[in-house]
């Protein structure tokens, strides 16, 4: 107990310390902004949003039950608009802004301080995106706040009151996405000064959002009937137009993590590319010798795996570590999303650990063994990408089971079985599909 007292002293202590990069460069343009990194930024940004809202909504929407849809299509819109407001408040300070190892300062609560004048002289940026104004940085990095909670979702699916999901969501965005971000991207940060490689999210968006996601669907439970009745997909075609829509919109997830319109972020979207269509590829082909016939699920949730797993490798790696990601991934996750799950009966309801969280983890790890320097401008560490993913994991596991047991103790997590079986729609919602 004394342990964890003199452990809880200090995480304190470090979270609300003053802030301490003395040797950041000053928030001020100091260089003259690029159209074209700013035209390429603001596209990446559109096109990262729309990852979530339509494309991961549609997505998931496509694989619940038909009495389920209008609740998994309203969880990953209203997180959209949550998450944006939680991260122009407060978020996007203690993510970017100069703190400690920890967590970021306060310099941009409300977004203060950030100035949006035509005079480019006056336009603040921030040291990670010199060339463009620091408002777009601050709305790319939006987008990657709000889909991580929303990809998290998809593991509890069809049994979460909506109340709870979004005090759920709004907490583990401020207490773990927010503190990972910091410590993974921000000069400063802990992981980042360590040389844990994260190029476009892989440690900060899906080991999150997987681990989360299988820690709530263990606290929750199963689904009613899980393992005992039919729970098809009720709509593959959406799901279909999901996935194409996340392929799509990845280009900006990954390529516009260059943050500039350049040669590493062509190589990145050539890593995406190649990464994906290996992975999908792996996992038709193993479902097809494993069960006789290649499936439209298969296909997509492989092609989803090699976009997950390629993320944190996309701005380090040739083709050649691309196909090799792509290769593993869409095996392993193919694995995960089937036996694993089986074998130790949880009902992670759309995947969300088998695909973001084994992706994720295998993309970190993979990403110390492909890492060209001449692409990226460093060498990859196995034993750094290990010690930065587990850590990540064990963090967001703990801090995920705090909140989630707070949680159902003050307002509960499920919904009655009564409501389970009438649907979540009508529920919670009072709308249905005809």
């Amino acid at each position: 107990m004394k342990k964890l007292s003199i452990g809880a002293s200090a995480l304190l202590s470090a979270l609300f310390a003053a802030p301490s990069f003395a040797n950041l460069p000053q928030l001020v343009a100091t260089s003259t902004i690029s159209g074209g990194d700013t035209a390429w930024m603001l596209t990446s940004t559109a096109l990262v949003l729309f990852m979530t809202i339509p494309g991961l909504a549609l997505f998931y929407a496509g694989m619940v039950r038909k009495k389920n849809v209008l609740s998994t299509l309203m969880q990953s819109f209203a997180i959209c608009a949550m998450i944006t407001v939680l991260w122009a408040v407060i978020g996007y300070s203690l993510a970017f802004m100069p703190g400690n190892p920890y967590i970021g300062g306060f310099d941009r609560i409300f977004l203060d301080g950030m100035l949006y004048l035509k005079d480019e002289a006056k336009l603040t940026v921030h040291p990670l995106a010199a060339s463009i104004p620091e408002g777009v940085f601050m709305m790319f990095q939006m987008t990657f706040a709000i889909i991580t909670p929303a990809l998290i979702a998809g593991a509890f699916a069809e049994r979460m009151k909506f109340s709870s999901m979004m005090v759920f969501m709004a907490l583990w965005s401020l207490v773990v996405y927010v503190p990972v971000a910091h410590w993974v991207w921000a000069p400063g940060g802990w992981m980042f000064d360590h040389g844990v490689l994260d190029f476009a999210g892989g440690t900060v968006v899906h080991i999150n959002a997987g681990i989360a996601g299988l820690v709530a669907a263990l606290v929750l439970g199963k689904r009613v009937g899980y393992g005992r009745e039919a729970m098809a997909p009720h709509n593959l075609v959406l799901t279909l137009v999901g996935a194409s829509m996340l392929w799509v919109g990845w280009f900006g997830f990954n390529a516009g993590s260059a943050v500039a319109a350049d040669g590493r972020a062509a190589m990145a979207m050539v890593a995406t590319q190649v990464a994906t269509g290996m992975a999908a590829l792996a996992w038709m082909a193993a479902e097809w010798i494993a069960k006789g016939k290649p499936s439209v699920l298969g296909i997509v949730s492989g092609a989803v795996a090699g976009l997950v797993a390629i993320t944190p490798a996309a701005g380090f790696v040739d083709a050649k570590g691309a196909l090799a990601i792509g290769l593993i991934s869409g095996l392993v996750c193919y694995w995960s999303a089937t036996s694993l799950k089986h074998m130790l009966k949880y009902d992670d309801s759309l995947d969300a650990f088998g695909v973001h969280g084994v992706g994720g983890l295998i993309g970190a790890i993979l990403t110390g063994v492909f890492a060209v320097k001449e692409i990226g401008g460093v060498e990859g560490s196995v034993m750094t990408q290990t010690v930065g993913a587990l850590a990540t994991a064990v963090y967001c596991a703990i801090v995920t089971f705090v909140l989630l047991k707070i949680i159902d103790a003050v307002m509960g997590l499920r919904v009655s079985e009564e409501e389970e079986r009438e649907g979540l729609d009508v529920a919670l919602h009072g709308e249905r599909i005809e």
